[in-house]
């Protein structure tokens, strides 16, 4: 029994980190929306990817991430919450790699890991004792 209140608590600790990352990730760069999504379409411009997709990505990409990490924090639709954490990632590492950042890849691979260990270790959100 103690055993599974220290995996509820790692698991809790670990969902709201997650979430304050992602969270924190949206709260920054939605106050600079513009200048971040044109600094994004500077970054791939050696990419075959269309400049108005990038903008586009670089307009919605802020929001995604606050919406994901807020439902993190408050453990709202976890499930979908990390599902939608993942599959960003996927996608930001398929863009990474069209301009051979693969610094950035690495470390959206540690992203893509603790997505990984969120959904498998996925606990109904009670609150924890």
């Amino acid at each position: 029994m103690k055993d599974l209140k220290l995996q509820n608590t790692a698991y809790f600790l670990l969902r709201i980190s997650m979430g304050v990352n992602m969270l924190g990730h949206g709260l920054a760069r939605i106050p600079k929306l513009h200048a971040f999504a044109e600094g994004m379409a500077k970054n791939f411009e050696k990419s075959w990817l269309p400049e108005p997709l990038i903008m586009i990505f670089g307009t919605v990409l802020p929001f995604a991430e606050f919406l994901i990490g807020l439902l993190l924090v408050i453990g709202f639709k976890t499930k979908w919450a990390l599902i939608a954490g993942a599959a960003l990632i996927v996608v930001l590492l398929f863009g990474s790699s069209t301009i051979e950042n693969w610094e950035a890849m690495g470390i959206q691979m540690i992203y893509a890991l603790f997505f990984y260990v969120l959904m498998i270790q996925i606990r109904d959100e009670k609150p924890v004792q």
